[in-house]
């Protein structure tokens, strides 16, 4: 089982985030400044940091600092299996979204702002620091470092990331509606590049769920996660056709992920032995058949999986159970 904080109240934090964020949103949409000039930057930074804000005041009232920041700088909870994962999960998904929509039909880009801090190196590291602050390090803090553990609490792993990942992408609406912003100016609210914005958290939080549990509760790992699926998305620009096929990258990713690890917990124990059977090596291995694939027993496909005389092979069927369905005939 994952260790989890029962006394994080998700619903409590959900309120608090999105009311912090949209309300200092709220004065820079209203009064149409650029998010980026003066003074909105200061409350769209103020905004930004909702979530963070929001976990700060909810432990306050239960004082659980030790447990908070040891999930935070504990680097020693990522393993460096999960090192690679965290380092390239979104890279190659962005590089075969960038192909298959190149393959389609898509112009090939330009790599920009690769290409400009190839050219000017000493410019990475304020970067770097700037897509850190600009998102993963106050939403994590608040998102996988507070709420997170309050759903598991409650729910499993998957239905808690859904629920996560669903205000996640509501929290991240009015964006659309503040000049400046890569979403108001770029994807542009209603198109088809907004529809697949604001699924892609839904789907995202269950690979964040699936890293964060497997690194011990980790936020730090969640941090990384996160700047790492922003930083190279800066790195490899995707046109509206490559950021769909990203989404339908994450998705078959996420499903993967759930069937092989189970939607419980999506993880394994410290052993290295996952902590329930994953569906699919439920499905293929000995044992009941899982019921989220019930449904392929009634299809005639399944005999290329276990044929009728295997099934019997497995059942050690005798033939003195065929003498006794004879006899009970003839009663």
């Amino acid at each position: 089982m994952i260790k989890t904080s029962k006394s994080a109240d998700p619903w409590r934090f959900f309120a608090l985030a999105l009311g912090i964020s949209w309300f200092f949103w709220m004065w820079v949409i209203l009064l149409g400044w650029n998010v980026f000039a003066f003074p909105a930057i200061i409350f769209g930074a103020l905004g930004l940091f909702g979530p963070a804000i929001a976990e700060i005041i909810l432990i306050s009232h239960t004082h659980e600092w030790r447990d908070y920041w040891q999930r935070v700088f504990d680097i020693r909870r990522i393993g460096k299996r999960w090192f690679l994962m965290i380092l390239l999960t979104f890279p190659v998904l962005n590089t075969l979204a960038l192909l298959l929509s190149v393959l389609t039909g898509s112009p090939w880009p330009e790599f920009e702002t690769a290409r400009n801090l190839l050219s000017e190196p000493w410019k990475i590291l304020p970067f770097a620091v700037f897509i850190l602050l600009y998102g993963p390090l106050p939403e994590e803090l608040g998102w996988r470092g507070y709420a997170l553990d309050g759903l598991q609490a409650r729910y499993n792993a998957l239905v808690s990331s859904l629920i996560l990942g669903t205000v996640w992408a509501l929290w991240h609406l009015p964006l659309f509606f503040m000049k400046g912003q890569w979403q108001h100016d770029v994807l542009k609210f209603g198109t088809l590049d907004f529809w697949t914005f604001i699924f892609s958290p839904i789907f995202l939080s269950i690979l964040f769920t699936w890293i964060y549990n497997n690194t011990n509760r980790s936020t730090l790992s969640a941090i990384l996660f996160h700047f790492m699926c922003n930083f190279s998305g800066n790195l490899i620009p995707l046109t509206e056709q490559g950021r769909l096929y990203s989404l339908i990258l994450t998705i078959i990713l996420s499903i993967t992920v759930t069937l092989i690890f189970g939607p419980k917990t999506l993880t394994r124990n410290r052993r290295g032995c996952r902590t329930e059977k994953g569906i699919l090596e439920r499905f293929f291995g000995r044992g009941v058949c899982p019921y989220q694939l019930s449904f392929i027993l009634d299809s005639p496909f399944r005999r290329l999986i276990l044929s009728p005389q295997r099934l019997a092979d497995r059942l050690h069927l005798k033939e003195k159970f065929q003498g006794t369905r004879d006899r009970s005939r003839l009663l």
